[in-house]
């Protein structure tokens, strides 16, 4: 949890996802995802309120449109898609776009500029991913990493989208009957270590230079990849 919310704060991409295998040793997945719901919540709104005001328009008025297409697909088809695959495929393109991302960086290429059909083909993925199985950052970061962004407008971008997917994502939650009493315990309990773990990676990210802010962030984004390839084998 302190991870998530050191990543959450210090790099925009909270690795909500890491959460729910360790729970999912004493409770079902889906239940460990309700219990992550809310939490992740808390995440975004402390780090809403440090990275206030410091998102990108342009960035966010195509990706928003794409992440509600794809919350829409992930609440409707929720008992058909097994999100042990859908684990598989963000991870592997995670880690293939961090390779490939990676070269482009040692080689100095031009940044990107923000791309209507990238934002909305990602974001619908990136929603999709976050509804199933709480793993939208990865797609999310594929989107905006080539962009080279300003690291406090990075943060604050993919804080504002997030921060409006979960809120979006707590409605078909809610309508699946996910919050239980018993779940909104675990995640009470889990609260006091979101403004811990967030302010912790505001204050980290404040103290690297730019370059080596998205070494770490491709860094986080290749753990991420890692970690959902490693949870859909282990499911197999």
């Amino acid at each position: 949890m302190l991870l998530a919310g050191i990543s959450k704060g210090g790099f925009g991409a909270g690795l909500g996802a890491l959460g729910v295998p360790l729970m999912a040793l004493i409770m079902s997945p889906i239940q460990a995802a309700a219990v992550m719901l809310p939490v992740l919540c808390m995440m975004d709104l402390v780090g809403f309120r440090a990275y206030f005001g410091k998102w990108d328009k342009g960035n966010l008025r195509v990706m928003l449109p794409g992440a509600v297409v794809g919350i829409a697909a992930g609440a409707i088809g929720a008992g058909c898609f097994g999100d042990r695959w859908i684990r598989l495929v963000i991870g592997t393109l995670s880690i293939c776009f961090v390779l490939v991302d990676a070269c482009s960086l040692v080689k100095a290429v031009q940044p990107k500029s923000c791309s209507a059909k990238s934002g909305f083909v990602w974001s619908c993925m990136s929603g999709f991913a976050s509804f199933v199985a709480h793993a939208g950052g990865p797609p999310a970061m594929i989107h905006l990493l080539p962009q080279r962004l300003d690291k406090d407008v990075m943060i604050g971008t993919t804080n504002a989208f997030f921060l409006i997917v979960n809120a979006i994502k707590l409605v078909p939650y809610a309508w699946m009957g996910q919050f239980q009493p018993a779940n909104l315990r675990m995640s009470l309990l889990l609260a006091p270590l979101v403004p811990i773990g967030v302010w912790s990676g505001i204050w980290l990210q404040r103290h690297v230079s730019v370059r080596m802010f998205y070494l770490i962030s491709q860094g986080c984004l290749f753990i991420a990849g890692v970690h959902l390839i490693v949870q859909a084998l282990a499911a197999a």
